[in-house]
């Protein structure tokens, strides 16, 4: 199979079902935004982090691709003539609850946050707050396009989540390198 069929010279692509839109749709841009984040995830993974955190970022990365593919299907083919969905919905309340706990897990091991930091730290630490930033767009990309057509309410929900515990996984990565986070001066 060769990687270029030449379809989208014209600045179209092709949804899950065929249908044809516009390379700038909100669709598009919507799931565009979770593969640039995924790949951010994949920039962090590659800086060799912990097994445990590579194990979560990894889970993430694959529940990003279902992610990918379920905002690339339009709500009319998203479900076959007897309710069920024809992707697999991976995504589930259970992988929010985990994101949660992960969050707490991590959480326990930093000093408490009093006042705004800066984006800063090592090239973990920045990397994190940049995949954080990419999860903060891709969410208003998806409340957006949910504003427009039917989008599961869990795709938010679970973004959102992920946003912070991307926040927390920066912080703790600056810790673990012993760097002192930079607060915010709002008079610098």
């Amino acid at each position: 199979m060769k990687i270029y069929t030449k379809r989208g010279d014209d600045g179209t692509t092709g949804l899950y079902g065929g249908k044809r839109v516009s390379k700038n749709s909100i669709r598009v841009q919507s799931y565009g935004e979770i593969d640039e984040l995924n790949s951010y995830i994949g920039l962090l993974r590659s800086y060799g982090s912990l097994k445990n955190i590579d194990e979560q970022l990894k889970i993430i990365q694959n529940l990003l691709f279902t992610i990918g593919a379920e905002l690339a299907t339009p709500s009319d083919k998203m479900y076959s003539p007897n309710g069920k969905p024809k992707i697999s919905c991976l995504l589930s309340e259970e992988k929010i609850i985990l994101l949660e706990q992960w969050i707490d897990e991590i959480s326990e091991t930093l000093p408490p946050l009093k006042q705004f930091i800066l984006p800063t730290g090592n090239v973990s630490s920045s990397t994190a707050h940049v995949a954080r930033t990419v999860c903060r767009r891709s969410e208003r990309t998806i409340v957006t396009l949910g504003e427009i057509e039917d989008i599961r309410p869990i795709i938010q929900k679970f973004i959102n989540r992920l946003s912070d515990y991307l926040f927390v996984l920066a912080r703790y990565f600056a810790h673990l390198a012993n760097e002192i986070e930079e607060p915010w001066n709002p008079n610098e």
